[in-house]
Parts: C-alpha cells; sequence; structure tokens
C-alpha cells in the first residue's frame, strides 16, 4: 500500500459545489415537491461525497503513519458533527415544549435515536412515511440520514483498517467494496413492495450503504493526493466532457427523477449514486476544469454550511408552516421567507456553534466550564449563558414528560369516527349488484345513531334509510335520492373519502367505497385492479386522492389509461389550505379534465374554501356539516 511520494492533503473547494447542488436539490425537494421532484437525491449526492473525503483521509493517514488512530476519528467525527446536532435537538425541544406541544409524544425516542444515530431504524419501527406528506409533521424526520451517515462512521475505520492490513492491494478493496454495493443496491430491489409504502428501503442502512461505500471504493483507485495536475489536452477534455455530462444528468434528476417512480428503487438510486461518483472524481482531479468550474463565493459560502442548513430545514418548515393557515395560497411568498430562516439560523450555527465547537480543545473542558460557571450569571463575557441555560432546561422537561405514542382526545375520536366508516366502507365491497338489502347503514334495531357520542361541539348525527329523512337531511330532490338509492359507483380515496364512507353509504346505498388513510394517487393502480378482480369496479368511478401529496401528470395517465375510456371518472379536487400541493393538485385535476372526455372535476375545494366550521382542526378533514356537505355535493353532481 506504500506509495512513492507523499503529498500534503489538499482542500478541494469544488466539491463545496457539489455539496450546495445537494442541499439545494434537498430544501426545494420539500419546499417545492411538484418543482423539484428528484431533490430527496440530495441525500445519495452527500453520501458519496462522504464517503470518498472520509476514506481519502484515513488512506493519507495510513501512509503517514500505518495506522488508523480510530479513537481520533471517532473524536474528530464527533467535534464535526454532535455540536449542531445538539443544538438543534435541544432547541427544537424547547420550542416543542413552550410553544408546540402536539409534536411532545415520542419526543424522547426522537431525541435518543438521533443522538445515538439511529433514528432511522427507530423511525421504521414506529411505522413512519417518509412519503406521507399530510400526517408526517415531524420536524425531525430529515435525521434518519444523519443515523445512516452515523452507523457508517461506526464501522468504517474498523473495517477500512481490516483490508488494508490484511488484504492490501488497492484494487482488490476496490472490487470488494463495489460487490458490497451492489449487493445493497440489489437488497433494495428485493426488500421493495410495488405499491407499498417504500420507507422501509429509503431509510435502512443496509439498503443505503452502496451510495457510501461507492464513494469509499473511489477512494482507493483515485486519491486526492496521487492526482497529477499537469496532464494531456486530450485527457483534460475527456475529464471535463465526463464532468460536465454527469453533473448535467444529476441536475436533471432532481428536477424530474419522481420518487415515487418503480425505478428509483430497481436500481435507480444506484445509478444517481454512479452518476455522483464520476462528478465527484473529476471534481477531485487537479487537471480537470470542474474543481474550478464549482468554486465560488456563492458555491462556498452554501457549501461550507450545508450541513446545518441541512439540519434546521425541517425545524423551520415545521415550526413555521403550523402558524400559517393560508399556505396554499402564497406558497413563494412563504418559501421565500422559510428559505431565508433556514439560511440565517444555518449561519448563526456555523458561526456560534459548529465553527468553535469545531476548534475547541475538548482537553481544556473542565477549566473553561470552570471559568464560566465562576462568572456571573449575566456578563458582557458571556451573555448566551442565561438563554441558554433556560432553552436546555426546559428542553430537557420536554424531553423527559413527553408522552409515548399518547393519543388525544381529538385523535381518539377521529380514530373511532374513520374505524366506524371503516367497517361500514368494508361491508360496501361485501355487496353485490343484486342486493336489495344493503340500505340499512345502522343497526336494524335503532332509526338513529350518534357519530361519536364524544363529540360534544357537533349536533348529533342522524342516519336513516328513509327517503324523505336522506331529502332533508342532504337537501336532495326525491328524483335524486331515488336515483342515488339505485346508482352503482365505486368510490376510491383517501381519509377524506374514508371519513364520509357513512354519509356516502347513507345516499348510495349500492356504491362501493374502498378508501385508506394516508393513500396517494401513485399507489392506485394496482389498488384499483384488485377491487376489478373482485367486481367491485363500476362503471361510474370516483377517486378522492390529493390529500396527502401532490402527483405527477404521467402518474394520472397512467390511472386514466387503466380505467379506460368506456368508464365516466369523477376527480374530487382537494381542500388542504395547510400544505403546498393544494393548488397543484386542484390545477393538475382541471388540466387534465380538458384531456380526457370522461373526466369531471367535482369542485369541493371552491364549495369548501370560506367553511372553516366545516372541519376538524387540521382545516381538512369534514365535521358533521362538512360530511353533509361533501355528500350532497358528490350527489349533484353526479346525479346531475
Amino acid at each position: 500500500m506504500k506509495e512513492k511520494t507523499m503529498k500534503k492533503s489538499r482542500y478541494i473547494t469544488g466539491i463545496d459545489g457539489l455539496r450546495s447542488l445537494a442541499v439545494v436539490g434537498v430544501i426545494l425537494y420539500h419546499l417545492v415537491p411538484t418543482t423539484m421532484r428528484g431533490g430527496y437525491l440530495g441525500v445519495p449526492i452527500f453520501f458519496v461525497i462522504s464517503g470518498y473525503l472520509i476514506t481519502d483521509l484515513l488512506r493519507q493517514e495510513w501512509q503517514r503513519t500505518q495506522t488508523i488512530d480510530i479513537k481520533k476519528f471517532y473524536y474528530r467525527r464527533m467535534k464535526r458533527l454532535y455540536p449542531a446536532l445538539v443544538a438543534l435537538l435541544m432547541g427544537s425541544s424547547f420550542y416543542i415544549t413552550l410553544f408546540q406541544r402536539n409534536l411532545l409524544n415520542n419526543l424522547r425516542g426522537v431525541v435518543v435515536s438521533s443522538l445515538l444515530y439511529l433514528n432511522n431504524w427507530w423511525q421504521i419501527k414506529q411505522g413512519f412515511s417518509y412519503f406521507d406528506r399530510f400526517a408526517n409533521e415531524s420536524p425531525f424526520t430529515h435525521l434518519w440520514s444523519l443515523a445512516v451517515e452515523g452507523q457508517n462512521y461506526l464501522i468504517w475505520p474498523i473495517l477500512f483498517y481490516l483490508l488494508v492490513r490484511f488484504v492490501k492491494k488497492r484494487s482488490t478493496i476496490f472490487y470488494f467494496l463495489t460487490g458490497m454495493g451492489i449487493f445493497s443496491a440489489v437488497l433494495m430491489a428485493v426488500l421493495y413492495q410495488p405499491g407499498g409504502d417504500p420507507t422501509r428501503v429509503y431509510y435502512g442502512t443496509d439498503t443505503r450503504l452502496f451510495s457510501l461505500w461507492m464513494g469509499s471504493a473511489l477512494a482507493f483507485i483515485w486519491p486526492s493526493i496521487h492526482l497529477k495536475e499537469k496532464i494531456p489536452v486530450q485527457a483534460k477534455r475527456l475529464l471535463n466532457g465526463v464532468g460536465l455530462a454527469s453533473l448535467l444528468v444529476l441536475i436533471l434528476a432532481l428536477f424530474f427523477f419522481d420518487d415515487q417512480s418503480t425505478f428509483v428503487y430497481y436500481g435507480g438510486l444506484y445509478l444517481v449514486s454512479i452518476v455522483s461518483t464520476i462528478a465527484v472524481a473529476v471534481t477531485a482531479h487537479p487537471g480537470a476544469s470542474l474543481n474550478r468550474w464549482l468554486t465560488n463565493p456563492v458555491f462556498t459560502y452554501i457549501g461550507k454550511r450545508s450541513y446545518g442548513i441541512y439540519l434546521y430545514q425541517f425545524p423551520v418548515m415545521i415550526f413555521y408552516e403550523s402558524k400559517v393557515t393560508n399556505l396554499a395560497d402564497h406558497i413563494w411568498l412563504h418559501t421565500l421567507i422559510e428559505i431565508v430562516l433556514i439560511i440565517g439560523i444555518s449561519e448563526l450555527s456555523y458561526r456560534f456553534i459548529e465553527e468553535p465547537f469545531r476548534k475547541f480543545d475538548y482537553s481544556q473542558t473542565w477549566p473553561t466550564l470552570h471559568s464560566w460557571f465562576s462568572r456571573p450569571w449575566i456578563s458582557p463575557k458571556k451573555p448566551w449563558q442565561l438563554p441558554t441555560a433556560v432553552i436546555v432546561v426546559v428542553a430537557l422537561i420536554g424531553i423527559m414528560t413527553a408522552p409515548k405514542n399518547q393519543v388525544d382526545a381529538e385523535q381518539k375520536e377521529f380514530q373511532a369516527e374513520i374505524q366506524q366508516n371503516k367497517k361500514i366502507a368494508d361491508k360496501t365491497k361485501q355487496q353485490t349488484t343484486s342486493s336489495t338489502t344493503t340500505t340499512e347503514t345502522v343497526d336494524s334495531s335503532t332509526t338513529s345513531e350518534t357519530v361519536d357520542s364524544a363529540t360534544k361541539e357537533e349536533e348529533e348525527e342522524v342516519f336513516s334509510t328513509n327517503i324523505p329523512d336522506i331529502m332533508k337531511k342532504y337537501d336532495l330532490s326525491k328524483k335524486l335520492v331515488e336515483e342515488a338509492q339505485v346508482k352503482e359507483l365505486t368510490i376510491f380515496g383517501d381519509s377524506v373519502a374514508l371519513g364520509t364512507a357513512r354519509n356516502i353509504n347513507e345516499v348510495f346505498p349500492k356504491a362501493v367505497v374502498d378508501a385508506q388513510v394516508g393513500r396517494q394517487l401513485y399507489d392506485s393502480v394496482p389498488l384499483l385492479q384488485k377491487l376489478a378482480d373482485q367486481g367491485l369496479l363500476k362503471d361510474t368511478v370516483v377517486i378522492a386522492l390529493g390529500t396527502n401529496g401532490p402527483a405527477t401528470s404521467s402518474q394520472f395517465d397512467e390511472l386514466m389509461n387503466y380505467l379506460g375510456s368506456n368508464r365516466t371518472v369523477y376527480f374530487m379536487n382537494v381542500r388542504v389550505p395547510t400544505q403546498r400541493w393544494q393548488n397543484d393538485v386542484n390545477d393538475l385535476l382541471t388540466e387534465k379534465a380538458k384531456q380526457y372526455n370522461n373526466m369531471h372535476v367535482i369542485d369541493w375545494y371552491d364549495l369548501s374554501k370560506k367553511h372553516d366550521n366545516w372541519f376538524r382542526p387540521d382545516r381538512v378533514h369534514p365535521t358533521v356539516p362538512g360530511r353533509i356537505a361533501y355528500t350532497r355535493l358528490l350527489a349533484r353532481t353526479i346525479l346531475k
């Protein structure tokens, strides 16, 4: 493993350009998901960069000393990563404890798993979904990737030492790491289940290591200090061409590589990692021009602060957007405000936390602490000490007292309502088209019952099989109610449709209701096929999706092509004023209605937008008046 010469380690400034590309992609993926569809690919770019730089430094240490100081490696990583992470956890816990107590649930588990770099597996165990944009409002969701890196930092220096000590040959090590990376990518493909939530394979360390180890493999055949600055013109042109091509591919992928494409998990992420590795290799080569092209004040600024920017993005978004009631109507204004807040907080973190603690001599910890506490609490030399102490104390109180998997009264009520409607929805699938006894929606021993006796604010909702009662309740003509009673249709939707299943069944007793909490449009076709196989996909279909996230034009076309031109398809548009995709979903539906003659839009948004009193506190799921209005709109549109 000995090299003929040893050069001084150099800082590759262009890497900051690649980091900037990665972090901007991730931020915009969360802020404008319909524009930056592939922004999540910033994570594998980060992984490749990390794998390369860490391994390159370990190789340099091995060449100098013929050993690896693993203890110092961990110490350096902790100094670099832990201070900002602890600041994030303490600051966010402080804010949650005082101002957003609905997020206290499971806070202790989040903090402990994050500090131990096990957050990805903790989230998997809890059943959290990275792709459920509506329900997953945790400010710590993104910490899964830090856990993957942290676990790699734990095992990699040990494995590195064993490889260079006993295998020795660089090419053999390169092939070994490449093979292990392929195994990881294959494991992702094997564990991925089309149509299901891909969070397990997206979060799993075993299914994401290929990006990190691809960067590590590169360091064995492309060591930064042994690359020649002076190379033939032809070689330089080749490197520049390949580098620019890889950069262009990455940029295009950030814009267009949708996270719900099955190709992402069947080799897509692996291919992006290969392209990222090529970009890192060309950037690291002093003979190519890509390093210089990626070096400028803006990229340098963002790149050096990319860790902080990544850390603080989610807390800023979650905390800010929880206080905004009209997010969907002013997307770009709020996006700009959030970007300014993220950059501002990251700058403060970089200046006053990351850099000071990175340079701090921890052997002087106790003398420094003694010096701090020997001074008055309020002192010009340490104006931050009192507020910091308050933040830490409040945060610790919140963390220690945080409930685990607690369900509050509002959530219990909603869950009970959903379960009640789920039973009704399941019964609709058991009926046959010839059945004449399915109009009864309540127990035969009663003619009325309340939706939930725990609901104090709402009037009791009475359900009936009597046509005059239905006419009065929904303000429908006798002709419409009689038509609805014999109308066969399939309602396919998410939690909004599920929460209204009982009302739908009251008006449309022959309707098949198939709805599920968290459902999104991208996984619709396999589920609709199951309904078709059971004979439950009728000639009239109502699709009520979009609450949990946007869809692409191609995903929509795939759905419509499956349903075919012989069915009449109605799409219920969405009211999600607190989420940035509301208008995107509704605009897409309006646009597609012009393209497909058999498609119609039911304008739930326009009817409900001025009626906050129709909804639960989330402003999305309807209460009794909202469910009645929802069902009335459905009936009047379909039966007009």
